[in-house]
């Protein structure tokens, strides 16, 4: 609690007991020169933290060589990790038959609730990482 002359700011301290994602504020209240603000409940603030790994550098190279033949791009067509598959003019077709490609090339297999989730180069190298790894 803090308070300063004749008038009065109090905050409760933050609190993050039961779900580490997530950050209260409890409690605050506001006084000045007898106008008295009763305690506030705030909404709480959800903190976001997340853990990803890069795919290779060879792995995002050869995506982008397979999804530049599955869509038959011209050889100097500007593929990178963040291209998205339907920007390059991929409809639904071509995005499974790029998974298929990226599957024989890799020799992996890739679950079709995996394949909704491919909507760029990178989150296919970052899907064929892990499962390559999963694979060892």
């Amino acid at each position: 609690m803090a308070s300063v002359t004749g008038s009065s700011f109090a905050i409760s301290s933050l609190s993050s007991s039961f779900n580490p994602n997530k950050a209260y504020l409890k409690t605050s209240s506001l006084s000045i020169k007898g106008i008295s603000i009763p305690s506030l409940r705030l909404k709480p603030v959800t903190r976001r933290f997340s853990i990803s790994c890069a795919a290779k550098p060879e792995t995002v190279d050869k995506v982008c060589e397979i999804v530049k033949k599955q869509l038959a791009l011209p050889s100097g067509s500007a593929v990178n990790g963040e291209s998205e598959f339907a920007a390059l003019g991929a409809d639904s077709l071509d995005t499974v038959e790029i998974v298929m490609g990226l599957e024989e090339a890799f020799g992996i297999t890739v679950e079709e609730d995996n394949a909704h989730t491919i909507k760029t180069v990178k989150d296919a190298a970052d899907l064929i990482e892990g499962l390559v790894t999963k694979k060892c």
